[in-house]
């Protein structure tokens, strides 16, 4: 059984930080692509940042880009976001997930990945 469990969401003021974390479990995280996905209230569910062979390749949404990091620690099975200079509108919920199968275009589509946690909420004040 294949689980992942997100911590690390709160409410900061807008140019704070941030650090979420992701332990995976019956899947190891070097396996595909794992990624950091996020929905705000009335929006789709939209990719953050992916990364798959251990961070050998990594995309970022252009709106995070130079302001969010994706890492892992393998021997912990753990995926990380920390985000830097945080604005409103980074508010919504984050999600980890993970991909079954090896990705070749669109890595950042939510529809890529079968397995996902249940969310932590961010939410960055003005």
């Amino acid at each position: 059984l294949v689980r992942l469990a997100e911590s690390g969401g709160g409410t900061v003021e807008a140019g704070g930080s941030l650090r979420l974390s992701c332990v995976v479990s019956g899947y190891t995280i070097s396996k595909n692509w794992v990624g950091w996905f996020r929905q705000a209230p009335g929006k789709e569910r939209e990719g953050v940042a992916v990364t798959s062979r251990s961070g050998g390749n990594t995309i970022y949404y252009s709106s995070v880009r130079g302001r969010f990091v994706i890492s892992q620690d393998s021997a912990k099975n753990t995926l990380f976001l920390q985000m830097d200079s945080l604005k409103p509108e980074d508010t919504a919920m984050y999600y980890c997930a993970a991909s079954e199968f090896s990705i070749s275009a669109g890595a950042l589509d939510p529809a890529r990945y079968n397995y996902w946690g249940q969310g932590t909420q961010v939410t960055v004040s003005s």
